[in-house]
């Protein structure tokens, strides 16, 4: 007997090696992915996917996506009600389902947070990368196949220039002393287009770099296709 999970799904690096690490395990299956979606502007929150490019990361994984609808000025009270409503369609649908994972990898009071807003809903919380050296991780990933690009920079953080950049040894050697090399403190979000979880790249066209909120400069990444 395999235990169900649900994997939160931001479309960037941490997610994506999560799952590829999750489906190292005989005891798991990852059954679906849950993205958190900005309803205004139709991407994911923070990091600013296309939900057309989540979709297709999540077929290339061969898992369906589901969606938790969130409005762009969203309190706790909005974020709970979306995740709760998105856990209980999830559980209805796959019987069994009380296990969600997420990417995180070492801000302990998230992974708190998150256990315990789970567990209020009957639910437990997996995070496979958690304690991981960050710069060792960054590397597997790397060495391991996975491809991405940074999509969103915090430019009182890191360089706008970082923008856009391809997640590789490059980057890891450009970042600045102090900042982390998986962008754990927020430095950076990616959006990954290939990598062991996928059966095949995808196709992505770089758009335009904008400034939001005088402070985070977002990349758009776009199917090649569209």
């Amino acid at each position: 007997m395999t235990t169900p999970v649900l994997l939160a799904w931001s479309g960037g690096k941490d997610a994506a090696w999560t799952l590829h690490a999750l489906r190292q395990r005989d005891d798991l299956e990852v059954v679906a992915l849950l993205s958190t979606v900005t309803r205004e502007y139709a991407r994911a929150s923070m990091q600013g996917v296309r939900v057309d490019v989540l979709r297709a990361q999540a077929a290339a994984a061969g898992l369906p996506l589901l969606q938790a609808d969130i409005p762009a000025l969203c309190d706790n009270a909005a974020y709970d009600a979306a995740m709760s409503q998105a856990l209980a369609e999830a559980a209805q649908r796959w019987p069994g389902l009380r296990t969600a994972a997420f990417g995180d990898l070492f801000l302990a009071d998230i992974r708190t947070w998150r256990e315990q807003r789970l567990a209020a809903a009957g639910w437990e919380l997996l995070t496979p990368l958690f304690g991981a050296d960050t710069a060792a991780l960054a590397r597997e990933m790397q060495a391991g196949g996975l491809r991405a690009h940074l999509c969103c920079v915090d430019t009182r953080q890191l360089d706008q220039g970082f923008a856009g950049r391809a997640f590789d040894a490059a980057l890891l050697q450009a970042l600045p002393a102090g900042a982390d090399p998986c962008g754990e403190n927020g430095e950076f979000h990616t959006c990954v287009w290939a990598g062991p979880m996928f059966a095949a790249p995808l196709e992505l066209r770089r758009g335009d770099t904008v400034l939001r909120d005088d402070r985070f400069a977002y990349t758009d990444f776009s199917l090649a296709s569209r």
